[in-house]
């Protein structure tokens, strides 16, 4: 389960980001560079628990075509929290830099609840 702690990491670091970094006031970010940083590490985080989940040992990644192909073989819901993530996370945040903080908020606990299936599920599989 290192993977899960790994992936918490990753989850810890974009919100510390998010806090220390991106200056938050009236609602907005004002730093587009550190949302995008934020924003690509809790996607990360999600991509880090869930190829613990599928058992991927190597460098590199797949496609998030072959994510949503084997969430949808196991999990519907977690199929729509990871395409959630996907959108917020990776192109709102990662790529454009929303500066919305509802947003990245929603984002974030997309993540969060991914990364806790993927741990529940690793739990129940290991006993």
């Amino acid at each position: 389960m290192k993977n899960i702690a790994e992936a918490h990491r990753y989850i810890d670091n974009a919100k510390e980001i998010l806090r220390e970094k991106a200056q938050k006031e009236d609602g907005y970010y004002k730093d587009k560079k550190y949302v995008k940083m934020a924003g690509n590490t809790a996607y990360n985080g999600i991509l880090e628990a869930l190829d613990g989940l599928f058992g991927i040992k190597k460098k590199g990644r797949k496609s998030v075509d072959w994510y949503q192909e084997e969430l949808a073989k196991v999990d519907k819901k977690m199929l729509n929290a990871f395409n959630s993530s996907y959108e917020i996370l990776h192109l709102l945040m990662g790529y454009d830099g929303s500066l919305n903080v509802k947003s990245s908020l929603i984002g974030l606990e997309e993540a969060e609840k991914i990364i806790n299936w993927v741990e529940t599920k690793q739990a129940a599989t290991s006993n």
